[in-house]
């Protein structure tokens, strides 16, 4: 692949003309019936100059496009500068940026891409276009056919070869069609293969639905491991990191905290988690002096950024390290599949120890405690329905309270503990956010980033970028200097379109350089990490603003076709 991309780098301007050339609409005309309707979500991988990418985002979708070579890449910045597209520098067979995005596909286009990769990393890269794909989607990969060019970097591929990963791999090959080669070159045609990931309407749900209501349980304990890794799946998906064996890697340290979130409350409400234990935490493993020294922080304290000096930092490393070994010793071994391996398996590596001077709650320190791997199809499944699967595991939850209770002569009312149970987000505050906008008024000038309109003191009203109703995120990142007539009147509680996202780059970039740079480091270190845990994609301690903002736009796309929040077009402003 390395040969093909330094090929395209060279040749980019030359060859750009002559893939232009091409009308997509007759170049696709094959598969078109196939497509899923717009606003679907669409990964053009091996992008080139655009010429698909911005067709099919000209027709509604939402569109990210794969492509390794830097010239190619500003080729069709140049050429398709208006079309909404989402550019990841990445390349088959591992597509790793792609899949820090964190982003599932309704369709995937392979177009010209296949021959440039050798035969020994052909299944590997199948096996990750597959992964990428949600249930029901479809993979159009086009095969040339005909004398290769070593020059360009290509190897030999044929059909049987598709067909036959298709079969190991559980897809379905809707359409089987060759064409002509659209530029005429002599001895060359194309093999067309449309093929579908059957969508049974489970995926993952059936494992489950029965580790939440069949499996066995002498403790809430499988529960609430299910129930934080379905709360970082949703909330701080930032911190996870693919790993090349189809699993999600999460930090243990993560996972322990939000355990410890979990579980203050009912232990503060003397609600049992086992036939055995009463009151106070008595007989759970992970309630020890770490755990009780935390009595005085609220459970809305443990989140990531967190900032402890002593004694907080103390107890508070020992109550996630008691919490990390509780998961580990129980629910995380006995969670299985039916041949006994672990659905959920930890690999722990000690826990780190806090600075004297204090604790920073990150990912560097939560990862020092282990990770743990949790099957791709599970944390899809995990992201998309964590608004149905959480409900789920909050009833059976209060179930098994409630008998534990029965047994032990206890009346506990259900709202009592349906109200310990209930996650709460973070408080709707914006007054730091407000504060840098009203310094920089006051020495400045200050825009609007979506209308560009110029503020004043009265005009200023800071939006929550991605709606709050629909997801509850106070991030400093997520904070934005708006009109108020613009974001009261026109915005309101809507997703911007990526279009208006990306037209608006330059003034959100520029807010958060004015608003959280280096000027204060304590605030930009704020913002750092709290933009490392909850956006998609971006790498441990990134202070890159452009990284930044494509995992923005990654997590504005899963928002988009998730969730299925309304979309504001900005169409005004674009």
């Amino acid at each position: 692949m390395k040969n093909a991309v330094r090929w395209y780098d060279r040749h980019a301007d030359a060859i750009a003309p002559q893939y232009e050339s091409v009308e997509p609409e007759a170049l696709h005309r094959w598969l078109a019936d196939l497509l899923p309707e717009p606003p679907a979500i669409v990964l053009d991988v091996g992008a080139g100059t655009g010429r698909d990418a911005a067709w099919l985002a000209g027709k509604g979708f939402d569109v990210f496009a794969v492509e390794p070579s830097k010239a190619m890449r500003r080729v069709a910045g140049e050429l398709h500068r208006s079309a909404p597209v989402r550019w990841v520098r990445d390349s088959l067979p591992s597509l790793e940026a792609t899949f820090r995005s964190g982003v599932s596909f309704d369709a995937i286009l392979v177009c010209g891409v296949w021959m440039h990769l050798p035969r020994s990393q052909r299944p590997r890269a199948f096996r990750k276009l597959v992964n990428l794909l949600k249930p029901g989607g479809v993979i159009a990969i086009s095969v040339r056919i005909g004398p290769a060019d070593p020059e360009r970097g290509m190897h030999p591929a044929d059909g049987a070869e598709i067909l036959a990963l298709a079969k190991n791999h559980g897809t379905i090959v809707q359409r089987e069609i060759a064409t002509a080669d659209q530029l005429g070159r002599d001895g060359i045609h194309w093999s067309n293969y449309a093929l579908r990931l059957p969508d049974d309407g489970t995926g993952a749900l059936p494992l489950l639905r029965h580790v939440i209501l069949n499996d066995n349980k002498s403790s809430t304990y499988k529960l609430g491991l299910l129930r934080s890794v379905c709360r970082i799946a949703d909330g701080t998906a930032g911190l996870a990191r693919r790993s090349d064996d189809d699993m999600v890697s999460v930090p243990l340290g993560l996972v322990a905290l939000t355990w410890l979130r979990l579980y203050k409350p009912l232990i503060a409400g003397s609600f049992p988690q086992s036939p055995q234990n009463d009151a106070g935490g008595r007989k759970l493993g992970f309630v020890k002096e770490g755990f009780r020294r935390l009595e005085t922080l609220s459970k809305l304290d443990l989140r990531v950024g967190m900032r402890l000096g002593e004694p907080h930092s103390t107890a508070l490393h020992r109550a996630l390290r008691d919490a990390a070994n509780t998961i580990r010793r129980m629910p995380a071994r006995y969670i299985t599949l039916p041949d006994g391996s672990r659905v959920l398996p930890v690999k722990s590596s000690g826990s780190p120890m806090p600075a004297s001077s204090g604790l920073v709650v990150d990912e560097t320190y939560l990862r020092g405690f282990g990770e743990m791997l949790v099957p791709w199809r599970i944390w899809q499944a995990l992201q998309r329905f964590a608004v149905w699967i959480e409900p789920a595991l909050v009833e059976e939850w209060i179930r098994l309270m409630r008998g534990y209770a029965e047994r032990q002569g206890r009346d506990i009312p259900r709202d009592r503990m349906a109200a310990a149970m209930t996650w709460s987000d973070p408080a709707r505050e914006v007054t730091l956010a407000r504060r840098q906008a009203e310094q920089i008024l006051d020495g400045g000038q200050l825009f609007c980033v979506w209308s560009g309109k110029s503020l004043s003191a009265k005009s200023l009203h800071m939006d929550h970028c991605f709606p709050w109703s629909a997801w509850p995120c106070a991030d400093l990142w997520n904070l934005m200097p708006t009109n108020r007539a613009v974001n009261q009147n026109e915005k309101r509680a809507q997703l911007p379109s990526a279009r208006l996202m990306m037209a608006s780059q330059d003034r959100i970039m520029s807010w958060w350089e004015s608003g959280y740079g280096l000027s204060n480091p304590a605030i930009h270190e704020r913002f750092v990490i709290e933009a490392g845990s909850s956006l998609p994609g971006v790498q441990p301690r990134e202070r890159d603003l452009d990284a930044f903002f494509d995992g923005a736009l990654a997590q504005r796309a899963r928002l988009r076709h998730n969730q299925q929040i309304p979309e504001w077009a900005g169409d005004r402003y674009v």
